[in-house]
């Protein structure tokens, strides 16, 4: 698929005119991540991101196991998966929407918060089928809806000269959350049997996750005002 967009590049595109100037320059690349390094709200920042790629990975990798323990067939874990990747493109979508009309904070501190209600509406519902199948579809409209928000506040902060690098860092704190999530869930139903630990680990970082995102700076959302 994407060798076949290739040749759309030419036509969906147009050069720039004139000269690229970049602001900010001063210091290179090195300067810019010291500087965000150095900025406690692109720290919360990666707070909250590590949190999502526990979130996610957890998720993936033991929700076939979860459902086993369940004593439901493997369909349901298949199905699950399908639902949440189909409920992340209208999540996402309708993140980016709102990150036009609300500060990105606000955004990401919902979508973290709501995971947490999400797991505990889980935890005191019955295991069935139709629970998975509508936790999946919560969790799926939640899953990837933190990426616009986290890339706008990070745009927002620092500006777009380095915002693929400084986007980029937080993507790898997300990765690291990624691996804890997937090798303790491992370690948890080797020791314990079952994911009744991770879960509630899930709840705690949620929590946490929306909180650490309140505090960030973040300027107010400029609506343009139609002429009159």
């Amino acid at each position: 698929m994407t060798l076949a967009a290739l040749p759309l590049v030419g036509k969906l595109t147009r050069p720039v005119e004139g000269e690229v100037k970049h602001t900010h320059e001063e210091g290179g690349l090195g300067k810019a991540i010291r500087t965000a390094m150095k900025d406690p709200s692109y720290l919360l920042l990666h707070a909250g991101f590590f949190t999502c790629g526990f979130h996610i990975a957890f998720l993936v990798t033991h929700l076939p196991g979860e459902v086993n323990l369940c004593g439901l067939p493997p369909a349901v874990a298949s199905w699950s998966l399908a639902i949440i990747g189909l409920a992340n493109i209208f999540g996402s979508l309708y993140a980016g929407s709102c990150v036009a009309k609300y500060r990105s904070k606000y955004v990401l501190a919902a979508m973290y918060g709501s995971r947490a209600v999400l797991v505990i509406l889980y935890l005191m519902a019955p295991r069935t089928e139709l629970t998975f199948y509508i936790f999946a579809a919560g969790l799926g409209f939640t899953w990837l809806a933190t990426v616009p928000p986290t890339a706008a506040i990070v745009g927002k902060l620092f500006g777009i000269r380095y915002l693929a690098t400084l986007f980029g860092l937080t993507l790898l704190t997300h990765q690291i959350g990624g691996f804890l999530g997937a090798y303790l869930g491992g370690l948890a139903i080797s020791q314990f049997g079952d994911f009744t630990w991770m879960w509630y680990a899930d709840i705690v970082l949620a929590t946490l996750a929306a909180i650490f995102n309140l505090p960030i700076r973040e300027a107010p959302v400029q609506r343009q005002l139609a002429a009159a």
